[in-house]
Parts: C-alpha cells; structure tokens; sequence
C-alpha cells in the first residue's frame, strides 16, 4: 500500500494528499515533522536524507520532493487526464508547478509566517505588509489566466492547479485586506467543489 509521511499543516504534504484523494488512491498517512517529530530519526532519514517532508513509499519505491510526487502518482494512474499527454500540455501544467514552488508562494511565505505561526507581539509589521503587496501581483497574474481559460493549463483540470489551488487557499485564509480577484475566486470554487480536494480545501490555515 502506498505510504505518504508529513504533517498536513505543510502546503507539500497537502499537495501529494488532494493528488492521493483525486485519484481515489487508498494509503496510509504517517504525521511526521514539526510537533510530531520523526524527521529527524536515522529512519526517517533512511528515507529522505533531506530531513523534509513529505516522503511517499510505494512497494518499496521511496520518493521524496512534492511536485515530483505528483507527477509521479499522476503519470502512474492518470496519464492524459492529470498529467496530460501532449508534451505541450504537460509542459504548461508543469511551469505552473514550478511557479507556484519557486515564484509565488516563496513571496507570502512572510505574511503566512508571520500572521498565522508568529505570536502577535513578535511580528514583523513591514514584512508582513511587504510580502502581502508582491503576493498580490501573484494574484494578479493568476486572476490574467483565469479569464481565459477555467483551469490554469486550460479547460481541463490537471495537476498544475493543485499547488496554486493550495496556496489560494492559504492566501484566501490570512487576516488580511485584498484585491478582490473575480477570477481566482471562481476557479478556487470550482476546485472546492472537486470531491478529491474535500480534504484539504477544508483544512483550516495554520
């Protein structure tokens, strides 16, 4: 049976599950990092020597990176539908992966830091309110898409809208004044109303 290790607070660990609810997958979920700890142990580290989560086994396969993982269980079960099978078509659903791992979300990770897991009197005002104005040009660029096209790689959902849908989901949950994005919010109900993304659409942000 597929095994999947992390803590569900973790938008990587979030992606890889909605990935394992979308196709229907039966797994067992291991908590580790954080509170829970585990990471850290030679066994764990046996299986990601990086220390990070999260990890999936599958018979005796182990691998580790949260966009790979994706695509891996995508390929595996859903080749053409959420990995698509147009090179062209999976390029476009991979660069919105990738933007959303090394583009946008790096740029809230300081208003997400700050407003959910700093206590109030230790937070970095400016920061906050600088990550959250360059994380509305993120939006911006989203909400530019999604006027054409319903899903981010066009009229099909695939697996490029999990991280972003994930991230929005973040976004959507800070304290915090935004731009209204008509768009955004459109497509983040069309994926909410997706049963294999139940789960994770429903977590609280923390």
């Amino acid at each position: 049976m597929l095994k999947l290790w992390g803590r569900f607070s973790s938008i990587n660990v979030q992606k890889v599950a909605w990935t394992l609810d979308e196709l229907g997958l039966a797994h067992e979920h291991v908590d580790a990092g954080g509170a829970f700890g585990i990471v850290d142990t030679p066994a764990y580290r046996a299986l990601n020597p990086n220390g990070l989560v999260p990890v999936l086994e599958d018979s005796g396969f182990v691998l580790w990176e949260s966009n790979a993982i994706v695509r891996y269980l995508a390929t595996k079960h859903a080749g053409g539908s959420l990995w698509p099978s147009d090179l062209r078509g999976r390029a476009d659903a991979d660069r919105w992966m990738e933007w959303q791992s090394a583009t946008a979300n790096p740029v809230m990770r300081d208003a997400f830091a700050g407003l959910i897991r700093t206590p109030p009197d230790q937070r970095d005002a400016g920061a906050i309110a600088r990550s959250a104005a360059r994380f509305e040009a993120m939006a911006a660029i989203l909400d530019t898409v999604l006027a054409e096209t319903p899903y981010l790689a066009g009229e099909a959902f695939t697996v490029a809208d999990i991280p972003a849908g994930l991230m929005i989901h973040r976004w959507l949950g800070l304290p915090l004044d935004r731009i209204e994005r008509p768009n955004v919010l459109a497509w983040y109900g069309r994926l909410k109303a997706r049963p294999g993304a139940t789960r994770m659409l429903s977590l609280a942000v923390e």
